[in-house]
């Protein structure tokens, strides 16, 4: 942590890997729990890494953004919720105009735990739907109606908590354009101020529980397109701002004006108004980024715990930046956020030669015909080749993933 500087604004991110239920789409690093002790015990754990991060922190340091994600994060106590925060607050404490968010399930959250985050300071909460059809949450293992759903943001609205994010999936098992449609009509009833629009992504390899949904009954990689096409119309339709290759957002969203001033972000947790260098995961699993490269905890909540307990940071791999990646890194966010590269702008940026970038980006139009415009001073994605982006920008990154076997693009 040698490169925060004192006074520095960070991001903070919290895993919570425990859910009452692990729902079978999921490929994000939880583990079931029956009982709560667990999690209690997982709680003083966070508790201890954090007052070693303090210490390893220069003075003045203070919190841009404070992330709780999951796993299930509400599955707290009330009154673990408050011990969490209260540790974090008194290690780290936000800034003026700080962000704090939470991953609320509806299905986990009542008003003890209401009250708790109200008065730790929570300011934005994030929802996830995936999709409101029965026959598709009994495929995926997901239970979540839309009136459990519609009273827990009855309750965080009541609570003062003006914000709220939202996820919804395309590319589920038995998902039509109608019923992506209906899904997508009753999220914006509820009325968030963004949306994240993820592709499913299906890699059983990776996540074994994924076994469990049927493979014949997913979309192809057409009908994925079109599932897409018709939540993106919808969307536009009732007055949000494409952001991105997967989120929309209020005109007044601070992502929006992100997106419009040029400061949009986007890291390995999606897009970001949060332009913080350094971003520090707590927990089993967390990612860290600072200047020199990534650092990521221990995955095993075993082996992240007896790591705390003998006094060591659980850090068990990491990358560190070398000047070609900080370069590529940068090319690729802006093409994932702006759909272009100016390469002027992005070369003063980067302290490097305009010469140098074009040269990086020289064979991306004849790997991509017909869907980039190509001009002495910049590099644009075509509008009908957006949702294309992501394999686009893949070109630009220089480790090999053939041995890897990814999800669809699209």
């Amino acid at each position: 942590m040698s490169s925060v500087s004192p006074q520095e604004r960070i991001s903070l991110y919290i895993h919570v890997p425990f859910c009452r239920r692990l729902c079978w789409f999921c490929a994000c690093r939880t583990q079931g729990t029956a009982t709560l002790s667990p999690v209690e015990t997982y709680v003083q754990t966070l508790k201890r890494e954090i007052a070693m991060v303090r210490d390893a922190l220069p003075a003045g340091v203070a919190l841009e953004h404070l992330h709780w994600g999951g796993g299930t994060p509400t599955l707290l106590p009330a009154d673990s919720i408050s011990d969490l925060a209260a540790t974090v607050f008194e290690a780290l404490p936000l800034a003026e105009g700080a962000q704090f968010s939470v991953e609320i399930d509806p299905n986990e959250i009542d008003a003890p735990r209401l009250q708790a985050l109200e008065a730790a300071g929570l300011n934005r909460a994030s929802i996830g739907v995936q999709d409101f059809d029965e026959e598709i949450q009994a495929t995926i293992g997901r239970k979540q109606g839309y009136e459990i759903t519609a009273r827990a943001i009855d309750g965080l609205r009541k609570a003062g908590i003006g914000s709220l994010n939202m996820d919804i999936l395309y590319g589920l098992p038995h998902q039509s354009r109608e019923k992506i449609a209906a899904s997508v009509r009753k999220v914006i009833a509820l009325g968030p101020d963004r949306v994240a629009l993820y592709g499913y992504a299906h890699v059983p390899w990776m996540a074994k529980r994924q076994s469990m949904i049927p493979t014949d009954v997913l979309p192809t990689p057409q009908e994925r397109l079109a599932l897409f096409e018709t939540a993106r119309e919808l969307f536009l339709d009732a007055g949000y701002e494409e952001i991105g290759i997967d989120h929309f957002a209020r005109p007044e969203d601070g992502l929006a004006r992100a997106r419009q001033n040029g400061t949009l972000r986007r890291n390995f947790q999606g897009y970001t108004e949060d332009t913080s260098t350094t971003l520090i995961g707590i927990g089993a699993s967390a990612i860290s980024r600072y200047r020199q490269g990534y650092a990521q905890n221990a995955a095993a909540t075993s082996a992240y715990q007896a790591a705390i307990r003998d006094e060591s940071l659980a850090t068990a791999r990491g990358h560190r930046f070398s000047p070609d990646d900080i370069i590529r890194g940068r090319l690729i966010e802006a093409l994932l956020c702006d759909f272009e590269l100016r390469h002027a702008s992005l070369a003063a940026e980067l302290g490097v030669a305009a010469s140098r970038l074009r040269e990086m980006t020289a064979a991306l139009p004849a790997a991509f015909p017909g869907m980039l415009e190509d001009r002495p001073e910049r590099l644009r994605i075509l509008p009908h080749a957006r949702p294309l982006a992501r394999m686009i920008a893949r070109e630009l990154d220089s480790y090999d993933m053939s041995q890897s076997r990814h999800s669809h693009a699209v």
